[in-house]
C-alpha cells in the first residue's frame, strides 16, 4: 500500500503507487506516518533520490518529510525548484534561466523561494494563472479536461496517478496553468526539466 508521500502536479501530497524519479521536501510535515500540513516554510526543493552525503529516514521524528515526484516537470508544477546541494548543476541552470527571464543579478535560493512562495499558494490551495496555450514552453503543466497535462512541443500529455497518458494536440485559446509564472518564465528562457 502506497504511503501519502507523493506529490502531484496540483501540489497535493497523495498516496499513489507511482514511483518517483526525484525526491524533495517542504520541511517537516508529518507526525508519525501522517502528513498533517502542506508545507513548513518557503524552501520547496527537488532532490536526487540517492545522495551519499545525506541520508534521512522516511518519517523520521523532527526531520523533513521526504516527498517523491514522478519527474522534474511534476515537481516544478507543484512549486518546487532544484536543490542547491545535491543537484547543484541543475540549480545553477535554473538560476541562469531565471535571471534571463526576470533580469537583475543571479538570484539566490532565498530570493527564488520567496517569489515562488507567493506564486504557488492561494490560501492552502495551489494558485493557478491564465496564459495562452501557444505561449507555454515545454515542461509547463496546465489543466486539460480538468486534469493536469504537460506541454511537450505541439502536444500536451495528460498525467494521472498511473503516469502519463496518450498525447493530444496542443489546444488553442487560454490555459489554466499549474506551473508557477516565474518557473514558466524560466522554462521559456531555456531551462529543460527532466520529463519521464
Amino acid at each position: 500500500m502506497a504511503e501519502r508521500n507523493r506529490v502531484s502536479p496540483r501540489s497535493e501530497i497523495v498516496a499513489i503507487p507511482l514511483r518517483g524519479r526525484f525526491m524533495g521536501n517542504r520541511g517537516c510535515l508529518h507526525r508519525g506516518h501522517t502528513v498533517v500540513r502542506n508545507h513548513a516554510g518557503k524552501r520547496w526543493i527537488i532532490c536526487v533520490t540517492d545522495y551519499p552525503a545525506r541520508t534521512v529516514a522516511q518519517w523520521g521524528d523532527g526531520h523533513y518529510t521526504v516527498l517523491f515526484f514522478h519527474d522534474e516537470a511534476v515537481a516544478l508544477a507543484a512549486g518546487h525548484r532544484p536543490c542547491a546541494l545535491c543537484r547543484r548543476e541543475r540549480y545553477n541552470d535554473f538560476r541562469l534561466a531565471w535571471q534571463s527571464a526576470h533580469g537583475g543579478g543571479l538570484p539566490g535560493a532565498d530570493q527564488m523561494d520567496a517569489r515562488l512562495h507567493g506564486e504557488r499558494l492561494a490560501g492552502s490551495h495551489q494558485r493557478t494563472h491564465e496564459a495562452a496555450w501557444s505561449s507555454l514552453p515545454d515542461g509547463a503543466f496546465a489543466l486539460l479536461d480538468g486534469g493536469p497535462a504537460v506541454v511537450l512541443g505541439d502536444t500536451v500529455v495528460p498525467w494521472s496517478a498511473e503516469g502519463y497518458g496518450t498525447p493530444a494536440n496542443r489546444p488553442t485559446g487560454t490555459a489554466t496553468v499549474l506551473t508557477p509564472p516565474s518557473t514558466v518564465a524560466a522554462l521559456a528562457a531555456g531551462y529543460r526539466p527532466d520529463v519521464a
